[in-house]
């Protein structure tokens, strides 16, 4: 990487998150934002054609490119909120399992949206669906799985419901909006929650496993709520004016959507877990380290990581390695989410070919020099 600001590049072992880039994206993608970013177009009728063929490719009735999931959360619950050009309710309300609430409740909430919390009970969702709100928002995940309802039983319930609805003309039951942006893979998610399970609307973020623009995003379901997505979008003067789509993320995406279609799922997913194997296998040679296939992933995706407990013996605290991997030469990140507070975990997903023999030989220098002793006294 070659850049004016010093800035380093890192070896992503973490996950496809947001403050490292998402993901990198292969020339194919590269390829189509470099063509959209030759030419003038006219942007809504680009935004139409390529919302047809993205929901030809994935198996729904309509999609929309949005600037990102979060952004995909604003304009879906926007559609089930009210109509374009007409004032929201100060009334209205989205039904959340309050072991979903997170940061991401902002985007809904931007609407004025009030969030009604529910537990993991059908009579809760019952009662709260009764008060007729603007919809559902139900978060995938295994990390977000303990304390809710599966979707199944959320979407057959919010079925029994009249919506409050926008209009007479709105959505018949409870309309249900399913946030899925890390659930790629496995890519039939791109068509499992809205056509097999009958979510109105899906979420995902481009820019992680679809391996799109980090900035894009894409609603997929319902004609109805894709169609108000789009009118409440820019470049229309609405609640989504500022959450802009260029026409490079529009063609990149598009491209990204057709790339993962083509690729063997199957065949990548065992790439993932020969890596995580040769991580476990070179790391239990350290004295005292405890490495094992954790599985799923952070977010719930069908492949392994490697979770690595420290030994006590080593001096190391899981924060103290996490910076020296840091700080180290290359730039490592690794993940400590959803492992103990002794442990860090390594994903397979954003490595590229080479990088894990990398990741590993900074391990065992850092778990096998003594350095986490000095790191302790010199804290």
């Amino acid at each position: 990487m070659t850049n004016p600001f010093g800035v380093r590049p890192v070896i992503n072992a973490s996950a496809t998150l947001t403050a490292l880039g998402g993901s990198l994206m292969p020339p194919s993608v590269l390829k189509a934002m470099t063509e959209g970013a030759a030419h003038f177009v006219d942007l809504p009728e680009l935004h139409d054609h390529v919302g047809e063929r993205l929901a030809a490719l994935t198996r729904n009735e309509a999609a929309c490119v949005t600037s990102g999931a979060a952004a995909g959360i604003t304009l879906a619950v926007a559609s089930c909120v009210g109509e374009p050009a007409q004032a929201f309710p100060a009334d209205a309300e989205v039904v959340m399992f309050a072991g979903q609430r997170n940061g991401y409740d902002y985007s809904a909430r931007l609407t004025g949206a009030r969030i009604v919390e529910v537990g993991p009970s059908i009579e809760e969702l019952r009662a709260a669906l009764a008060r007729r709100p603007a919809c559902v928002l139900w978060f995938a995940g295994a990390h977000y799985a303990a304390d809710a309802l599966p979707i199944e039983d959320v979407i057959r319930v919010a079925r029994e419901h009249a919506s409050a609805g926008p209009t007479p003309a709105g959505p018949p039951a409870v309309p249900v909006i399913v946030d899925a942006a890390a659930q790629i893979p496995p890519v039939s998610s791109l068509w499992r929650f809205t056509t097999e399970l009958g979510a109105d609307a899906v979420i995902f973020s481009g820019g992680k496993g679809l391996r799109g623009p980090q900035s894009s995003g894409l609603v997929l379901g319902k004609r109805w709520i894709v169609d108000r997505c789009r009118a409440h979008a820019s470049p229309n003067q609405q609640i989504g004016r500022g959450m802009k789509v260029g026409k490079e993320e529009l063609l990149g995406l598009y491209a990204a959507v057709d790339w993962t279609l083509e690729q063997d799922e199957e065949a990548l997913l065992a790439g993932y877990e020969q890596i995580v194997d040769r991580w476990i296998a070179g790391l239990r040679e350290v004295p005292g380290v405890v490495a094992e296939r954790g599985y799923p992933s952070e977010a719930g995706q069908p492949h392994g990581r490697a979770v690595v407990r420290l030994p006590a013996t080593s001096g190391w605290t899981r924060d103290g390695l996490v910076q020296a991997l840091w700080d180290g030469d290359p730039r490592i990140a690794v993940g400590v989410f959803g492992v103990p507070d002794d442990a860090i975990a390594l994903n397979p997903q954003t490595i590229e070919p080479g990088e894990d023999l990398v990741v590993l030989d900074a391990l065992v220098r850092h778990l096998s020099s003594g350095d986490g002793e000095r790191a302790g006294r010199d804290a």
